[in-house]
């Protein structure tokens, strides 16, 4: 089965820079180390919420707003997909992550064709 995996910074940037550089040393060990898992495809990176653009289609027209549309504290900050026997192995990756131990989280979503 594979999910994708959104990456929610909430606080995890602001946290992570509080770090000690050994810390933070540690935290980029843990993301190669997430990425080299077997089966994770990683994903390319995003930039900041507040460098994006919405787009949204009514009545014929298009309409952009600066910025996330939603107002929320956790804008996802990437994602990457993982092929995985069951969702608790994703569960068990995701745990690893370290915007998960960091103020942020990660949602997991089986992957699934609509069309």
């Amino acid at each position: 089965m594979k999910y994708v995996m959104l990456i929610y910074q909430g606080t995890a940037l602001d946290e992570q820079a509080t770090l000690s550089e050994e810390e933070q040393k540690q935290v980029h060990a843990d993301y190669q180390a997430i990425n080299q898992t077997p089966g994770v495809t990683p994903g390319v990176p995003m930039g900041l919420p507040e460098n994006a653009t919405t787009v949204r289609v009514e009545d014929g027209r298009t309409l952009t707003t600066d910025g996330p549309f939603a107002g929320m504290k956790e804008a996802v900050g990437g994602w990457f997909v993982l092929e995985a026997d069951d969702l608790d192995a994703a569960i068990e990756v995701a745990t690893r992550h370290p915007a998960a131990r960091h103020g942020g989280a990660i949602e997991i979503r089986p992957s699934e064709v609509y069309w």
